[in-house]
């Protein structure tokens, strides 16, 4: 086990005690594994019913969803805590019932229902803003032809807060929540202020949620306006459409997925007898001072150095980057060159890979998607393939190959950069 340069007792260790996903290569955590190991991704042409003829019509939806069933399978939770989900999301919207479901499934594994935590040292944060777009969208036709039959919950429902009250209640959570806004950097920056929650002392353990993106066509239609999305020549080959670091490569290509890990203090994981699925060693949130959307090598660069400052370790220590890898030409171009910058000498020996080239770009949920890709690829001892990396933009950089291999990794850097000049990255630890 790699030694952190500082004293453990500087500031308290998290740990994560429970992983749960709901996206396009898996319902649950084994599903996405298995996806994930054997190079099987989510990308399809979109089959959103209140699409219309647009541009670019390729993703990662989440298909086959059925809230009830999922929930059935949740055996390990008690029937209270069931019949309460049961309740709070058969007639929510769809974002409400994934976050249900994901979250469902890191509590159940984090072992949380044996009563051994007061509600009160409990947190709550939900990764993601603005992520009901599409469901506010389908109810325009409705809407106006008969306005009086609006659902008296739409006044709830519409709001992100929804998501609080509702995983909140279900899990009688009552310390410290919030929601994490930060457009594609949400999931990233809510794991840190997870953290941050427990190295302060607020919470001992924090439920962090990245919230599925439910895009309408207006946001659908807005990013490729932009130039921002990709697709747009490889409709008849929607799998080969998202890019990440290849000559090829468009834009990103749009992906739904809800994601939530149980970050907890090691003190309180130990006492009650929790195991660790893996450490959070340290994480930076950085803005470059823009309006734009373009990238920002020096932002880049400075949150992974704040990052790898407040885990403790230097680049030379790091095994695996996650990286941000949208697909996008300049995106990718920018984050090489400030990985490069970054770990210098160390740049040849360092895996990278990008979970979006399976999921697409989850958005608001990416950096949440990311960190439980980085954890799973930790504990089964694998790296996940690039797909569709056939004319890498660097040929100095290890890219893992067109398939997985078996590789053991200690230690895992994960980057998420948003729109509004908001750079981010995590390191993480394998605890095995």
């Amino acid at each position: 086990m790699i030694e952190r340069a500082r004293t453990q007792s500087a500031v308290p260790s998290v740990e994560i005690t429970g992983m749960g996903i709901v996206c396009s290569i898996g319902h649950d955590l084994a599903t996405f594994t298995q996806a994930l190991r054997q190079s099987q991704s989510g990308i399809q042409r979109l089959a959103l019913k209140t699409m219309p003829a647009l541009a670019v019509d390729i993703g990662a939806e989440i298909t086959g969803f059925d809230f009830a069933q999922r929930l059935n399978e949740l055996t390990s939770i008690p029937e209270s805590l069931a019949s309460r989900a049961l309740q709070l999301g058969r007639r929510a919207p769809f974002t409400i019932q994934t976050s249900i479901i994901s979250a469902l499934q890191a509590w159940s594994q984090a072992n949380l229902s044996t009563g051994a935590i007061a509600p009160e040292r409990l947190g709550l944060i939900i990764a993601g803003h603005n992520t009901t777009q599409n469901y506010q969208y389908s109810l325009t036709d409705s809407f106006r032809q008969h306005p009086e039959y609006l659902s008296p919950r739409h006044a709830l429902q519409f709001m992100d807060t929804n998501q609080l009250g509702v995983l909140s209640e279900m899990l009688n959570i009552r310390g410290e929540g919030f929601l994490a806004g930060a457009a594609s950097a949400s999931g990233n920056v809510g794991v840190i202020q997870g953290a941050r929650l427990i190295q302060n002392g607020v919470v001992d353990v924090c439920l962090v949620v990245g919230v599925v993106a439910d895009l309408s066509p207006i946001e659908i239609q807005s990013f490729h306006t932009i130039g921002a999305m990709g697709g747009k020549h490889f409709r008849s080959q929607p799998t080969k459409a998202c890019r990440p670091f290849d000559a090829l490569h468009e834009g990103f290509i749009y992906g739904q997925a809800s994601a939530c890990v149980v970050l907890e203090s090691a003190t309180h994981a130990e006492r009650r007898n929790a195991a660790s699925l893996g450490r959070f060693l340290g994480g930076a949130i950085k803005l470059h001072a823009t309006a734009t959307t373009e990238p920002n090598v020096t932002g880049e660069i400075e949150a992974m150095q704040a990052a790898l400052k407040a885990s403790g370790l230097d680049s030379a220590q790091i095994d695996y980057l996650n990286t941000h890898g949208s697909s996008s030409p300049l995106g990718d171009r920018t984050e090489i060159e400030a990985i490069k910058a970054v770990f210098n000498q160390n740049f040849s020996k360092l895996w990278l890979n990008s979970t979006k080239s399976f999921t697409g770009h989850c958005l608001f949920s990416a950096g949440v998607v990311e960190l439980v890709s980085c954890i799973v690829q930790m504990r089964k001892g694998f790296l996940h393939a690039n797909l569709n990396l056939e004319q890498p933009i660097d040929l100095s950089a290890r890219f893992c190959p067109a398939t997985s291999i078996n590789e053991n990794i200690q230690t895992a850097m994960s980057n998420s950069f948003g729109f509004g000049g908001i750079n981010t990255s995590i390191v993480l630890q394998s605890v095995n």
